[in-house]
């Protein structure tokens, strides 16, 4: 619409604004009215109209099969168009056209804003299926009539109102009718179920809606006030009202077709079900993120503990296998801490990385640095837990065995993302240091070190990815991991 409206007319922001806001409210006028609308907008040299949105009903047959959205008619085609443009009222003179065997009833409402008229809406009725109407038919119709007018005097949509359709509740989901002192007039059986679904027993027709509604609610005081308000329909709001284990949800819309307000409507919808499928599914990642933390603690703990009983071996060996194993906790326990900040089972793994890379680096304080290059990006937890791990070990073996006692050097992380969308998308991670490189006749396949063998399953085995060590083109070892992950959304 904005490109058509830019286009073709000499509408300005704020009109185009008014008509963004009219539309996202006139699916509710088409659904009242049984009816298509198209809205026209006069051309920039006043010769022409240009469709510029469209809307069916939901609650009858469309009188378009294709899409009107862009088409162009040339003034004076239109006989109605050109009257509700040129004399800004609603018009509704002539005999039914026929489209392809069906008759159509042609409506024309004039778009006003601020005393100008900016476009006209056609309202097209598919009277191929006509009977005599019932009372919630003859409601829909008379509400129609009442925002058609209300649109035609530049009262409808209300400004800073602008409706989310998607959420908002619709008029086949419910309807009640209230006169000006919000006594309803008419309920539909939508709106008549939803209310017994609040603990209502008697009927709501000749029921002040507000006073009602306040009964069911469980609150009391100034929300009573305020709810008695809304439901009886004096403002355009929105709400939801709990009660008797149900949950509803309220629209209302002052009717106020010559000035002065006649009534309301009040759409309303069912959301019980909804709101108790958002309890669980709130109360689920709750605890979810509950048992990440406290792994996340226990895995402390058990660090700690491990800490604690290198502090009391005599053995060198043993208590830098003790701190060895201290590190690979730490890397778990960083993941779960991570895990138990999200809502869901995926992690930004960057932050992981560079506290993985700073705690490893208190092995040798001041002497190597480490850094890290390229981003890792978010990664499922079942790739994030055993990466970890990996990058620990890679890490920890550099660290230890690259450089001397006391010698400085560089130890850098760098991580390469191939296509975030793609089914098949893969995480590239080079570590590479700058030490005295691997010694002669080295096979990292089969090395028996520990932290190798871990590296080697966790990478192979569990990430199903390739693992490969290799000296660095000038000085030093490169470590490569290949692995797959899922595409980012």
């Amino acid at each position: 619409m904005n490109d058509l409206v830019r286009q073709h007319t000499a509408l300005g922001d704020s009109d185009l604004e008014w008509l963004h806001l009219l539309v996202s409210e006139w699916q509710l006028l088409s659904d009242l009215s049984f009816a298509d609308l198209v809205l026209w907008v006069p051309t920039r040299d006043g010769t022409r109209y240009v469709s510029v949105a469209q809307m069916r009903p939901n609650t009858g047959p469309t009188s378009y099969q294709d899409d009107m959205v862009g088409h162009l008619v040339p003034r004076g085609r239109r006989p109605l168009l050109d009257a509700a443009l040129d004399e800004g009222r609603i018009v509704r003179e002539g005999d039914p056209e026929w489209r392809e065997e069906v008759p159509v009833r042609v409506e024309s409402i004039p778009v006003r804003r601020e005393g100008r008229v900016l476009g006209v809406i056609a309202r097209n009725t598919n009277l191929l299926t006509v009977r005599t109407p019932s009372r919630l038919e003859l409601t829909y119709l008379q509400s129609a009539s009442d925002l058609a007018q209300m649109i035609a005097a530049g009262t409808f949509p209300f400004p800073g109102q602008q409706v989310d359709m998607d959420a908002s509740p619709r008029a086949g989901d419910g309807l009640l009718r209230l006169d000006a002192d919000g006594v309803v007039q008419y309920a539909s059986p939508n709106a008549l179920s939803a209310y017994h679904r609040l603990g209502l027993a008697a009927d709501l027709v000749g029921q002040h809606l507000g006073q009602i509604t306040a009964e069911l609610a469980p609150s009391r005081g100034p929300v009573d006030e305020a709810l008695v308000k809304l439901a009886s329909g004096y403002a355009p709001r929105e709400t939801e009202v709990e009660g008797n284990g149900g949950v509803i949800q309220l629209r209302a819309i002052p009717l106020k077709p010559k000035g002065a307000r006649i009534g309301s409507l009040v759409l309303l919808r069912d959301v019980t079900e909804l709101r108790r499928r958002e309890r669980e599914l709130i109360t689920k990642d709750a605890t979810i993120r509950e048992i990440h933390h406290r792994v996340k603690n226990n895995l402390q703990t058990v660090a700690a503990l491990l800490r604690l009983q290198s502090r009391r071996m005599d053995s060198a060996r043993g208590r830098e296998a003790l701190n060895e194993a201290v590190r690979r906790v730490g890397s778990i326990a960083i993941v779960h801490e991570t895990l138990s900040q999200n809502l869901d089972e995926r992690v930004e793994f960057d932050e992981i990385a560079d506290r993985v890379i700073a705690m490893v680096a208190e092995i040798s304080p001041g002497k190597v640095a480490c850094r890290r290059t390229g981003r890792f990006g978010i990664l499922d937890a079942e790739v994030a837990t055993p990466l970890s791990m990996v990058l620990t070990e890679i890490l920890q073996n550099a660290l230890e065995h690259a450089f001397a006692p006391g010698e400085q050097g560089t130890v850098e992380v760098s991580a390469v993302r191939g296509d975030s969308r793609a089914a098949d998308a893969r995480l590239l991670i080079t570590v590479q240091d700058d030490g005295r490189g691997l010694p002669a006749g080295f096979d990292p396949q089969k090395a028996g070190n520990l932290g190798l063998q871990i590296v080697r399953t966790l990478v192979e085995g569990e990430l199903g990815g390739t693992f490969d060590m290799r000296p660095a083109p000038e000085r030093g070892t490169r470590v490569v991991l290949d692995v797959p992950v899922s595409p980012q959304k």
